[in-house]
């Protein structure tokens, strides 16, 4: 499932100015497996970071430089309470969103996030710029 998540970003974000990952926790891996295949950074964030890579970011009170020049911000399993900062902040910077929520989470319907199926790979998405295809 996670390849396929990754695939559809790799897929639809190739020529993406900057890629944010909110929340990365200790999962790293679609970060990593995008850095590999769209030959870019990734910035990951997360309140407490577990390594040097990750920047440290409260996205109820973030540093919107981070985020500013973002083509996608995503996030995977957010807490419910903090999705509305999330797109909140993906609304401010014009950015595309992704969430893959819990398995067993659905996010409530909200003006332009759509729930996709990509093969093995269930989220929603929210289009505000115009690079995914």
């Amino acid at each position: 499932m996670w390849k396929d998540f990754s695939n559809y970003i790799i897929a639809n974000y190739r020529n993406a100015s900057l890629i944010v990952e909110v929340g990365v926790g200790g999962f790293p891996l679609v970060a990593l497996t995008l850095q590999e295949y769209l030959n870019m950074d990734i910035i990951m964030t997360d309140i407490k970071p577990y390594h040097g890579q990750i920047v440290v970011d409260d996205i109820t009170n973030p540093n919107i430089n981070i985020y500013k020049n973002a083509s996608l911000i995503y996030s995977i399993r957010p807490p419910e309470e903090l999705q509305p900062y999330i797109k909140k902040v993906a609304e401010m910077v014009g950015a595309d969103l992704i969430i893959k929520p819990l398995s067993t989470e659905f996010i409530k319907p909200d003006k332009g996030m759509k729930l996709i199926n990509y093969k093995k790979a269930i989220f929603y998405q929210k289009c505000n710029n115009e690079m995914a295809e």
